[in-house]
């Protein structure tokens, strides 16, 4: 008789798991340019095919722009637009088995060294923010969001790809010589904690070539892979800027996506 009960037990458990729906999990994190600073259209706020996002509830919802809206960590409402996800996810979304479920968690201005393990954490500033009483509280960490939120997403799936644009705060000759070392360590504490190995690969972008501290840095992460294990990297060259000579253009985003898509397919 126990032995009856526990093998109904176990074909129950199999068809639950069966039944549960799988997806492939992609990890956004990095500044205002993954944040997303291109313009808006109206049909960019149509639920994207076959891809999914972690709202700010870490509920999954359909993938609508601006994707960085669900970000635990980034400034004002307003500030958020297009993204090189949302292009990503266009391309991507549907040609696997699986749907496609996004955690997208950037916050613009900060500098590598705040998306580090152990980084202390900042303080939200009503300049920054939707919420009045958030004045002054104290941020959650960069980087234990992403791994937190990332697993959430995994416990629903693979994690495929972490894909990482930032670099206008450490654009300096200085912040340019040690970058890479610290974006050695923090992909391996990202994959250690995140419980994946090599085998998850790690894609950057280039910054705007219109921006005046681009040159060394887009020197630099041209070489990520002597750093980093199964990485890469996307060229910005000829995408466009907004005005302020600092943010891709939703014309640059859209291209950059599409790069940042192919890149991730070649590998």
């Amino acid at each position: 008789m126990v032995k009856k009960l526990l093998v109904i037990l176990s074909a129950v458990l199999l068809l639950a798991s069966c039944g549960k729906k799988k997806y492939d999990v992609y990890l956004f994190i990095g500044q205002s340019n993954m944040a997303g600073r291109g313009d808006l259209l109206p049909e960019d706020t149509v639920a994207i095919p076959h891809a999914f996002i972690l709202d700010g509830n870490d509920e999954i919802i359909p993938a609508r722009a601006p994707l960085n809206l669900y970000s635990t960590i980034r400034k004002r409402v307003g500030m958020q637009k297009i993204n090189p996800a949302y292009n990503f996810a266009k391309i991507i979304a549907g040609k696997s088995k699986n749907d496609m479920l996004m955690v997208v968690n950037t916050r613009g201005g900060t500098a590598l060294d705040q998306w580090l393990k152990g980084a202390p954490t900042g303080t939200f500033s009503l300049s920054e923010t939707d919420d009045p009483e958030l004045d002054g509280q104290p941020m959650p960490s960069l980087y234990d969001e992403a791994v937190r939120r990332a697993k959430i997403a995994m416990e629903h799936g693979q994690l495929k790809a972490i894909l990482w644009h930032q670099g206008c705060s450490d654009a300096g000759p200085r912040d340019v010589m040690s970058y890479l070392d610290k974006l050695e360590d923090f992909v391996a504490d990202l994959r250690k904690d995140l419980g994946v190995g090599e085998e998850v690969p790690f894609i950057a972008g280039e910054l705007p070539y219109f921006f005046s501290g681009s040159r060394f840095f887009n020197q630099m992460i041209r070489n990520i892979d002597e750093h980093v294990p199964n990485s890469a990297w996307v060229s910005a060259e000829g995408c466009p800027g907004n005005a302020d000579s600092l943010h891709f253009s939703r014309e640059g985003q859209m291209i950059l996506g599409q790069r940042y898509a192919e890149k991730y397919l070649s590998m």
